[in-house]
């Protein structure tokens, strides 16, 4: 189907204002950017190792793991969360490479979670280990939990994710069900010709599970091999499932990324993030650390701010705030086109963190 083709108004997404013109200097409070958008939400990659090796995140011919030295250590993160907790942060996500494999992950969730201020602490992971870790995860602090799955059926699944472990995950799924997160997502990375065709196999899971199945446009990154002929659009997502189900929008909430929708008879919620035919950029909250410390006011910034050198070579907490708002003064409107954001160098999604 055709990228060009719209939801009926009903069903669009909803675009949030940024201010028109950039101001003139960065504020003294907050951590508010050029064109007056508070930010509010950091996500931050503890590791950039990662179990699988899904070829949207991870260059095919892999990439260099950073060494141990290169990386946050667990003092540095919660230093580094504390201080943006300080001025204005009250959601944080902690995301990889693939989280679970960082050696002590659930004492330093633990840490994390007794600062004060923060009011949602949410983690993404592939599920493989989650069966372990549900409980210890939740008990420790997370209260959202966000499960990466792109395909229900054993060989595509190994096909995306180059690893057999397909019943790993749906086992992982079951124990987030059952350890009580207060919100449970999947993730699912639609691709034109490779899972599109699951579309009403994901929606038919929220029959009966209270989760929230999230259908997210395929973007391009560092050597993903991304194709616009594999972008599958949220409008064309929209078409699919309405062909077998009823939907009805729910209210927007401030800058959400994804639009949600009740599915009729259902216990759980579809959701849409369509960055690529109907970005958020207007309304973006969002700030990025990565595990080896350098700080990214959006997903796609090239520019990035080490704040890992700086708080190893002694910078006080007054020089790390004037850097970062320095930087987040810096962002974008919006992000580039598709077709620009393919040929721009940068990360692979795994080294910045899903």
């Amino acid at each position: 189907m055709s990228s060009t083709h719209q939801p009926s108004s009903s069903l669009a997404l909803p675009r949030e204002e940024a201010a028109d013109a950039p101001l003139p200097t960065p504020m003294r409070f907050g951590l508010v950017d050029s064109f007056a958008r508070p930010h509010s939400y950091l996500r931050v990659s503890v590791t950039d190792r990662c179990n699988f090796r899904c070829g949207y995140c991870m260059p095919v011919e892999g990439i260099v793991w950073r060494r141990r030295e290169e990386l946050l250590t667990d003092d540095e993160i919660v230093s580094i969360i504390r201080l943006f907790v300080r001025h204005g942060v009250t959601k944080v996500r902690l995301t990889g490479g693939e989280p679970t494999v960082r050696p002590g992950l659930v004492e330093l969730i633990g840490r994390i979670s007794t600062i004060d201020g923060i009011e949602s602490l949410g983690l993404t992971t592939n599920a493989y280990d989650l069966e372990r870790l549900a409980s210890p995860l939740r008990d420790a602090g997370v209260q959202v939990i966000n499960i990466s799955i792109d395909s229900l059926r054993r060989d595509r699944f190994l096909a995306i994710t180059r690893r057999d472990h397909f019943d790993d995950v749906m086992a992982g799924i079951r124990a987030a069900l059952a350890a009580g997160y207060p919100s449970v997502k999947l993730n699912v990375v639609v691709m034109a010709g490779v899972n599109a065709d699951e579309i009403l196999d994901f929606v038919e899971l929220t029959r009966e599970w209270p989760i929230t199945v999230r259908f997210i446009e395929f973007m391009p990154f560092k050597s993903n091999g991304w194709q616009k002929a594999e972008l599958y659009p949220y409008a064309a997502m929209v078409d699919d499932i309405q062909t077998r189900y009823e939907i009805e929008a729910e209210e927007v909430e401030p800058h959400a990324v994804a639009r949600t929708f009740r599915v009729s008879g259902h216990r759980g919620k579809i959701g849409f993030i369509a960055s690529m035919t109907r970005s958020f950029c207007a309304g973006c909250n969002r700030l990025r650390l990565t595990a080896d410390g350098k700080f990214k006011p959006c997903l796609f910034s090239v520019p990035e701010l080490d704040l890992r050198d700086a708080l190893r070579g002694g910078a006080t907490e007054e020089e790390l705030v004037t850097r970062i708002r320095a930087a987040l003064w810096n962002k974008q409107r919006e992000h580039p086109p598709m077709e620009l954001l393919q040929q721009q160098e940068g990360r692979s999604m795994v080294e910045i963190g899903g």
